[in-house]
């Protein structure tokens, strides 16, 4: 499971950056417009590459920031949910932007489940070493 979400992380990055920074400067410069107009910054695509990676090497610390990212990840994205739906403006970026997050909550979603039932799959384990 570990190594699925680590995948689905480092998709969900480069996914994030083609929506949120590739397409939108593309966009605008076809269009004649300053390149950063349709630009949402973000910047939680790092932290999907960190926890990616670190879901793979597993660190000492993999257990807490895995919890931590998806637990704010989880809030953050339901947050804007709830908020979006009280006027939900249905354009091309809200639409990226919508099934983009939808995703991101997915894949926490998954995470969360896993990390609260599975804990110590995600706990350091000391490496023995062998000098035979």
């Amino acid at each position: 499971m570990k190594k699925f979400t680590a995948h689905f992380l480092f998709l969900l990055a480069v996914w994030t950056v083609t929506i949120k920074f590739v397409l939108p400067v593309s966009w605008a410069s076809a269009h004649g417009l300053p390149i950063l107009t349709y630009v949402y910054w973000d910047f939680w695509w790092v932290i999907h590459i960190w926890l990616g990676w670190a879901l793979i090497n597993h660190p000492r610390y993999l257990f807490w920031l895995a919890l931590i990212t998806s637990v704010s990840e989880c809030l953050i994205v339901m947050t804007k949910f709830v908020l979006f739906f009280k006027d939900p403006q249905w354009t091309m970026w809200s639409m990226n932007w919508f099934v983009n997050k939808l995703f991101v909550l997915g894949c926490f979603t998954i995470l969360l489940i896993d990390l609260l039932f599975n804990p110590d799959r995600y706990r350091y384990r000391y490496r023995e070493i062998s000098f035979k």
